[in-house]
């Protein structure tokens, strides 16, 4: 008599527990579809706009964070150095190139959430922007990212082990609704070196 209602309860249980993880996986994967890679740097140009796909809107709206509309601006975020390296606090790294057109843009690092990393020690470089940048006489510019201070353009990550992000935003930038946006460049990062290397 409670067998076939017990059958059912389970697999229904089965199946709204699969689905559930399936959902939150799917939304901790990806920001959505449609995105474009400049070597070490991942966008995802739709994902603000009306025609985002729908893991685009759900990822939006669990995160709870404003993002810049096309016309705006466009985020690249960047986990690995060119070669593919997990980026970690413990390794120095060089940033070297130019970034696509924009009037401005904005450089910092995050955790792996994409909030800004926290750093105990106050006063340090933990963003840079095109505008305090110091730049080559071709426009290139060479940014050290280290936990310890370094000359030139230095940004500032905590000491420790953990990874990181690195995030550049360019504003009113004409390559967010670009179709040719493949064919730009961002600037390439090198490791240096590690603390326990």
């Amino acid at each position: 008599m409670f067998r076939t209602p017990l059958v059912i309860a389970t697999a229904l249980a089965v199946a709204f527990g699969l689905g559930i993880l399936s959902s939150i996986y799917a939304l901790r994967a990806t920001v959505g579809f449609g995105a474009i890679a400049l070597g070490p740097w991942t966008a995802f140009p739709t994902a603000q706009t009306v025609d985002a796909d729908p893991y685009a809107k759900a990822h939006r709206a669990r995160d709870g964070k404003l993002l810049l509309g096309s016309a705006e601006g466009l985020t690249f975020t960047a986990a690995t150095d060119s070669a593919n390296r997990t980026l970690v606090e413990n390794c120095r790294y060089e940033i070297r190139g130019i970034t696509p057109p924009a009037r401005l843009w904005t450089l910092h690092a995050a955790d792996r959430n994409g909030n800004p990393l926290e750093d105990a020690r106050p006063g340090l470089p933990t963003g840079l922007n095109a505008w305090s940048v110091l730049r080559g006489a071709d426009s290139t510019f060479s940014i050290r990212i280290a936990s310890s201070a370094t000359p030139g353009n230095w940004l500032a990550v905590p000491e420790g082990r953990a990874p990181f992000l690195l995030v550049m935003t360019l504003l009113d930038t004409p390559t967010a609704g670009s179709s040719g946006v493949i064919d730009l460049a961002m600037p390439g990062i090198t490791r240096l070196d590690c603390a326990d290397a």
